[in-house]
């Protein structure tokens, strides 16, 4: 097998499966700036708590249509109405609770957004504006679920009014928007943490 046939070497949590294979290859750590794709990022990390990622990946064009496209406006203006539709739509995850939540979330983000004249300023702060990289090689069994920036960034989240943001889930949202890169060594990207 020549050089140009070899396979590309991954994370081990994305597998063989194409979409999640290509979640990983072109946003997973890709550190994320725009405002509506930080909401969305964030409205889905919630719909995910207790599920796995790939069933949310699956489902993403569809939350995408139920949500306005994540337009942070629109959703913060949802009408119980449509929050009661939603919860008939097999093309998402039907959970009343976190249906509810992304309409809070959205009014949240949008107060957070107008206090720091931008969402992303705001969220990047928590980490002083820069990827985060592990000094030590990260596997299988040494993956961090939780750091002190998903600590204080959730804790923040919370007392602004956000839902569905716990630690470790924050911490998942920070690896997904690149403000924490924790792509394993041998990984076609991975990035020398000497750097």
């Amino acid at each position: 097998m020549n050089r140009k046939d070899t396979p590309k070497q991954r994370c081990f949590w994305c597998g063989d499966d194409p979409l999640y294979m290509n979640y990983h290859d072109t946003e997973w750590g890709v550190p994320l700036h725009d405002d509506q794709g930080l909401f969305e990022m964030l409205i889905l990390e919630g719909f995910q708590a207790g599920l796995s990622w790939i069933t949310v990946l699956r489902k993403r064009e569809n939350f995408r249509r139920a949500f306005h496209n994540f337009d942070p406006q629109a959703v913060s203006e949802m009408p119980t109405s449509e929050c009661d539709l939603l919860m008939q739509d097999a093309g998402i995850i039907r959970n009343r609770l976190k249906i509810q939540g992304a309409v809070k979330n959205a009014q949240a983000f949008l107060k957070t957004k107008q206090e720091f004249g931008s969402f992303d300023r705001y969220l990047w702060s928590f980490t002083n504006h820069k990827t985060l990289r592990s000094v030590q090689a990260l596997t299988r069994a040494n993956m961090p679920s939780t750091s002190k920036e998903s600590e204080a960034l959730s804790k923040d989240l919370k007392r602004r009014g956000f839902v569905f943001v716990g630690s470790t889930v924050m911490y998942a949202h920070m690896q997904a928007t690149g403000m924490v890169d924790d792509h394993i060594e041998g990984c076609f990207k991975y990035v020398s943490r000497s750097l």
